[in-house]
């Protein structure tokens, strides 16, 4: 069961979120919180698999509470569910340790896969901050990758989470989280199992 917190000062969106949730037999809505200060707390006391965060609320915002439960909680995979997806938000978000990166807009399938893929680890990104992600890249060749980022190709295709990743590579979570999300923009995909289909298909793999 994926115990999950609702984060966002709207109660209307909490109401909408839990409602898309609570159909789903492998998720359970753990509880709601209005603002970041209230989602540490609310951790601390009941350990939930997920947190769906919105960035901007009243007393600590979205990347700050992220920020804050990636030290405190690394185990606690954030999801930020918003309605911006500029660069001023979305890189803030994705460097303070978001595991993924939904807009407000998505349909609910994408939601609930991409709470899913939270769950395991793994990072889903809407459309639109992939292709935020991916300008700075325009420059590099279409699946030109760097050393590095085929060797966390090649563990991602082999099953391992961020973290085995990571201590095969003798670097930081955050960095394999870095280099995926360059593998993502590069492949023109926005999660891990189209990161490796792809990668087969050109024959990176």
């Amino acid at each position: 069961m994926i115990r999950v917190l609702l984060t966002d000062d709207h109660p209307v969106v909490r109401d909408g979120l839990r409602g898309a949730l609570e159909g789903e037999p492998d998720i359970e809505v753990a509880g709601e919180a209005a603002t970041g200060a209230e989602a540490l707390a609310f951790v601390a006391r009941h350990h939930p698999d997920v947190v769906l965060m919105d960035l901007r609320m009243p007393e600590l915002d979205g990347v700050g509470a992220i920020r804050r439960l990636a030290v405190e909680h690394p185990a606690v995979r954030v999801l930020v569910l918003t309605t911006y997806d500029s660069d001023s938000d979305v890189l803030p978000a994705i460097e303070a340790g978001a595991t993924g990166y939904l807009l407000k807009d998505a349909p609910v399938a994408d939601l609930l896969r991409a709470v899913r893929a939270a769950a395991r680890g793994e990072s889903v990104l809407a459309p639109s901050v992939a292709a935020r992600l991916m300008a700075p890249l325009r420059l590099t060749p279409a699946g030109e990758l760097t050393p590095r980022e085929r060797e966390v190709l090649r563990l991602v295709a082999e099953g391992s989470t961020n973290a085995a990743a990571a201590r095969r590579l003798f670097i930081s979570e955050a960095s394999v989280k870095t280099h995926l999300l360059h593998l993502y923009a590069k492949l023109g995909v926005n999660d891990r199992a189209a990161a490796v289909a792809e990668a087969y298909r050109r024959g990176l793999l």
